[in-house]
């Protein structure tokens, strides 16, 4: 019995993601098309120059994932997201970005409007990561947010049906998850927090509701380039309430601020001379990434002799995965963001699975869950 919502092929089961490239630029919508039709699970249904013939496709067809230019002659991307969004309810859609501070302010306002995600575009001027490296990222937020558009699909069939609720693949071994015991004397010295797809909303989701962290630093790692880093501490720093920025190389860690790992930066923390200091470096990516969990997490477990509350929020791959090994070892806690929350449950899943975590919570709960760890110590 097939999952409603999910269309197959005659054959070889899920048909591929139906996907619209909207682009001012006749080269980019090609070379865009192009890189998703190289994938057997995506297929580019139709082409846009502008906002207004990219509504009329969507309503023509049964679009999954939009990927969405910003700017464009007769309607720009940012007037057309929420046409797009209201003609198709829980299709996605994509923001195709420069790799400038203005794209990145504007694709984070767009997640604020209802976008899933956002990619970094080609550029002409060769300002962007290998074209391989923009190929690989394009595909994976294309396949993980139609996965997400199929599942919304599938609940609003479902209502006023009687058929079950289909459970998602398992990405992971199946069976329960064995959690660790927290410490009984555990009170964290800094908080660490790494994600990827899906991170940014997730994000600003666990700072509101954690709130105010006034006695400790908070470390973020989010898969992103340069410049969007930039945006994503401002970003941060509304949602919380405390001072946030991008870390600096060799700064002194205060409490109460929030430290963002800069694109292309790993960040690493270190005790040197009674105080804890930033480091930045150039190191090879780890998991195709830079920055990457795994080594803040590693400095983070010597650097505050395991006293750190680590969270892993949604993301491909299993980043999150070596440097929580090294935390748990030297006592650290951690706790992972649940599969029915996360856009893709490879980070999360990778430390729950492996029994690292003392907690795995919905979304909704990460916050609030920070508060109470913080709260024990003031006690």
């Amino acid at each position: 019995m097939r999952e409603i919502g999910v269309p197959r092929t005659a054959t070889t089961g899920p048909a591929p993601i139906r996907v619209l490239v909207v682009d001012d630029s006749h080269v980019i919508r090609g070379l865009v098309s192009r890189s998703l039709d190289s994938d057997p699970g995506i297929k580019v249904v139709a082409t846009a120059a502008n906002g207004k013939m990219a509504i009329d496709e969507v309503t023509r067809n049964d679009i999954e994932v939009v990927v969405l230019d910003i700017e464009m002659p007769v309607m720009d991307g940012m007037t057309a997201l929420p046409q797009l969004l209201a003609a198709r309810p829980g299709m996605q859609v994509i923001m195709a970005s420069t790799l400038t501070l203005k794209g990145a302010s504007i694709s984070m306002k767009a997640l604020s409007k209802g976008a899933a995600d956002y990619v970094p575009k080609p550029s002409s001027t060769g300002e962007i990561h290998s074209a391989e490296d923009f190929k690989r990222e394009l595909i994976s937020k294309v396949k993980s947010w139609g996965a997400v558009a199929r599942r919304r699909r599938g609940s609003a069939a479902r209502q006023g049906t009687d058929a079950p609720s289909a459970p998602a693949a398992r990405r992971f071994p199946v069976g329960p998850i064995k959690l660790r015991e927290v410490p009984t004397l555990f009170r964290p010295d800094c908080i660490a927090i790494g994600s990827s797809t899906g991170g940014p909303q997730a994000l600003f989701k666990v700072f509101q509701m954690m709130g105010k962290v006034t006695n400790l630093p908070v470390f973020v790692t989010q898969h992103m380039p340069a410049t969007f880093t930039t945006i994503l501490a401002e970003h941060l720093g509304q949602a919380s309430g405390m001072p946030a920025a991008e870390a600096k190389d060799s700064e002194p860690v205060m409490p109460g601020r929030i430290y963002v790992a800069p694109g292309d930066f790993h960040m690493t923390v270190h005790a040197e001379g009674g105080r804890k200091v930033l480091r930045l470096d150039k190191n090879p990516p780890e998991n195709f990434c830079r920055p990457a969990v795994d080594p803040m997490l590693r400095s983070l477990a010597k650097a505050y002799n395991g006293k750190v509350l680590a969270v892993i929020l949604t993301g491909m791959g299993q980043d999150g995965l070596k440097g929580g090994q090294e935390l748990a070892a030297a006592g650290g806690v951690i706790a992972a963001q649940d599969e029915a929350t996360s856009v893709v449950w490879g980070m999360p899943g990778s430390v729950a699975s492996s029994g690292l975590c003392s907690a795995v919570l919905p979304l909704s709960d990460i916050g609030p869950y920070v508060r109470k760890a913080i709260s024990r110590m003031a006690a």
